[in-house]
C-alpha cells in the first residue's frame, strides 16, 4: 500500500515509449488536487494519527503488562499494534504534503513510503498468524503454550517483519519531484524510470494484491471458517468470547482494505488498457483511490477501540492495570505527604 495515492495518482510513462493517439488509451492530463479536498484529507490523517498513537500505546501497554504468560495470539497482537503505530507515525508528513506539497526531500519520500508499505504487509500477515493460532487452539485442541511454542512464535514474528520489509522494497521507486516545470510544489509518488512502466506497475501491484491481501485473506477465511463450524457444535460460550475480538478485527480489516484493493485492481486494468475508459471515468477512479486509501489508513486507529469495546478480557486487564496504577499513585502521594509533614515537624523542633 502506498500513501502517494492520497494526493496524486497520474500516469507517468517513459519518454522513450511511443505515444498512442487513440483517445480511448491516451493518458489524461493531470490535475492538481483540489485545495478543499486536500485540506479535508489532511485533517482526516491528523485525526487518524491522534487516535492511533495513544490507542496502540494503550493496547501495547496492557498486553506487555500482563502477569500471565502471553499466548501466541497475544504476541501477534502486540506486534500488530507496533505495525499500526509505526504506520500512524508517518501520517503527519503526508498530511502536510496534502496542503503544501512535499517538503521533506527525496530520502524521506522513499523511507516513509517504505515504512507504510512494510507495516501494511506485516499487519495482515500477523492477522493471518492469529487466525492459524486460533485454529490450532480451538480445532486442534492445541492448548500447549510452553516455552518451545512461545519461542517459535517470537521467531515467526521476526520472520514476518523481515518478509514485510522485503516485500516493501518496491516503495523505493517513490521519488520527490515536480509534476511539471511551471509548478513550484514537489510531489512524492511512484516513478518507474527503469524498463517498461507498465510491467513494473503490474509487478508491484501484483505483489501487493497477492501477498498483502489475497493469500492472507484465504488463510484467514479457511482457518476461521473451520473454527466457526467447530464452535457451532460446542455448547460453551467461553471459546466464543475468545474468538469475538479476533473475528471483529478481521472484519474491520476487510471493510477498511477491500475497497482499496478492488479500486486499485480497476485502476490497474485501466492503466494496462484492458478496459476502455474516458478521462472522466479515469478521474473518478483516481478520486475513488484517494477515498478508499484514506479509509484503509483508518484501520491503524480502529483496532485499539475494537479491543477496548469488544474484548471483555482486554477491558478487565485494562481496568485492573489502571486501578493498580491509581492505587500506586495514591500511596506514593500519601508517603510524600507524610514525609513532608514529618520533616516540617522535625524542623520546627530543632529550631
Amino acid at each position: 500500500m502506498s500513501l502517494t495515492y492520497v494526493f496524486t495518482d497520474y500516469y507517468f510513462e517513459n519518454e522513450t515509449e511511443q505515444l498512442d493517439l487513440n483517445l480511448n488509451t491516451i493518458p489524461c492530463n493531470p490535475k492538481p488536487l483540489d485545495p478543499t479536498a486536500g485540506a479535508i484529507s489532511s485533517l482526516i490523517l491528523i485525526a487518524n494519527f491522534l487516535l492511533a498513537i495513544p490507542g496502540n500505546l494503550l493496547v501495547g501497554w496492557v498486553i506487555s503488562s500482563s502477569r500471565q504468560v502471553l499466548t501466541s495470539s497475544d504476541v501477534y497482537l502486540f506486534h500488530l499494534t507496533i505495525a499500526d503505530g509505526l504506520m500512524a507515525l508517518t501520517l503527519p508528513f503526508f498530511a502536510v504534503a496534502l496542503v503544501w506539497g512535499w517538503l521533506f526531500g527525496d530520502f524521506m519520500c522513499k523511507f516513509l513510503n517504505l515504512v507504510i508499505e512494510a507495516n501494511f504487509y506485516t499487519s495482515i500477515i500477523f492477522l493471518a498468524c492469529i487466525s492459524v493460532d486460533r485454529y490450532l487452539v480451538i480445532v486442534r485442541a492445541n492448548e500447549t503454550h510452553g516455552t518451545k511454542q512461545r519461542k517459535c512464535s517470537r521467531i515467526l514474528c521476526a520472520a514476518v517483519w523481515a518478509l514485510g520489509w522485503g516485500l516493501a522494497l518496491p516503495a523505493l521507486f517513490n521519488d520527490a519531484f515536480k509534476l511539471d516545470e511551471d509548478s513550484e510544489r514537489l510531489i512524492c509518488t511512484e516513478r518507474f524510470d527503469i524498463g517498461s512502466v507498465t510491467s513494473w506497475r503490474i509487478a508491484t501491484r501484483g505483489f501487493r494484491h497477492i501477498f498483502g491481501f489475497l493469500i492472507p485473506l484465504a488463510v484467514m477465511v479457511a482457518c476461521y471458517g473451520i473454527t466457526v463450524a467447530r464452535l457451532l457444535n460446542t455448547r460453551g460460550f467461553r471459546k466464543h468470547r475468545a474468538m469475538r475480538v479476533i473475528m471483529v478485527v478481521v472484519i474491520a480489516f476487510l471493510l477498511c482494505w477491500a475497497p482499496y484493493h478492488i479500486t486499485m485492481m480497476i485502476d490497474t486494468l485501466i492503466r494496462t488498457n484492458l478496459i476502455r475508459f474516458d478521462c472522466s471515468f479515469r478521474r473518478s477512479v483516481t478520486l475513488a483511490l484517494d477515498i478508499t486509501n484514506t479509509l484503509a489508513l483508518l484501520h491503524s486507529s480502529i483496532n485499539p477501540f475494537l479491543y477496548a469495546f469488544v474484548g471483555e478480557k482486554f477491558r478487565k486487564k485494562m481496568m485492573c492495570l489502571m486501578q493498580k496504577k491509581f492505587r500506586q499513585e495514591r500511596m506514593s502521594g500519601s508517603k510524600v505527604s507524610r514525609s513532608t509533614s514529618q520533616t516540617s515537624e522535625g524542623t520546627g523542633t530543632i529550631l
